[in-house]
């Protein structure tokens, strides 16, 4: 046969990620859990914006976040942690591997919530992180994907900072909260994964950040 074909490949289903606890330098990943939600419902007080293009949210009442957690924890297609930082101690945010296809190895990183003050902090880089090295070098997965509301540009712009590459767009993908969506599709592959774990954990190493506590090279320079 003379067709074009693509590259064989290891097609053993990759494993499903265990919920269990994660531990970082600045950040630790605990399952989600209905323990966290006052911490959680503490940390969305007064932050409405930043719930802006996610499917829920809001929460003005404690019992909207129970429900949230409650709904959430347990998805069997989606993992969820609660993002603790260490210099805070409290639960500040989630993020989750979701739409997995074991057959397929691919796996997201999605569902990212951040507090104002786990936002644009090394706490919360090292959090995407740790999930994405663990779906790529400790499970497996070939394909790593991030997709967000097409009108998000701090999503878009947190996607290429840490290096996956757009893909195109898919219009009148979905309908949020009442309105059209387009979606923004990013991935990083395989063969992509190794330049962009180093660039991370670099751009993480404690001798990276000034005395004040910022950067010196940012992640795009760190990639080369």
């Amino acid at each position: 046969m003379d067709l074009p074909l693509g590259p064989e490949v290891d097609a053993w289903p990759r494993a499903l990620p265990a919920r269990e606890k994660i531990m970082g330098s600045r950040v630790s990943l605990e399952p989600l859990q209905r323990r966290h939600a006052a911490e959680l419902f503490d940390a969305a007080t007064g932050a409405d914006e930043t719930f802006a293009y996610l499917p829920y949210g809001p929460f003005h009442r404690r019992a909207e976040m129970d429900a949230f957690i409650a709904r959430y924890c347990a998805l069997p297609e989606a993992a969820f942690w609660t993002v603790r930082p260490v210099t805070s101690g409290r639960a500040s945010g989630w993020l989750s591997l979701m739409n997995i296809e074991p057959a397929n190895a691919a796996i997201e990183l999605g569902n990212i919530w951040f507090g104002p003050e786990l936002q644009r902090t090394r706490a919360a880089t090292e959090a995407m992180f740790l999930l994405l090295r663990h779906a790529a070098d400790e499970l497996g997965y070939r394909r790593l994907v991030w997709k967000c509301n097409a009108l998000n540009a701090a999503s878009r712009r947190a996607a290429e900072r840490l290096g996956f590459t757009y893909e195109g767009t898919l219009r009148a993908h979905m309908v949020v909260k009442g309105r059209m969506r387009d979606t923004a599709m990013y991935s990083i592959t395989e063969a992509e994964w190794p330049l962009r774990r180093d660039a991370m954990l670099a751009w993480l190493a404690p001798e990276n950040f000034d005395a004040q506590g910022n950067a010196i090279r940012g992640l795009a320079a760190l990639r080369g």
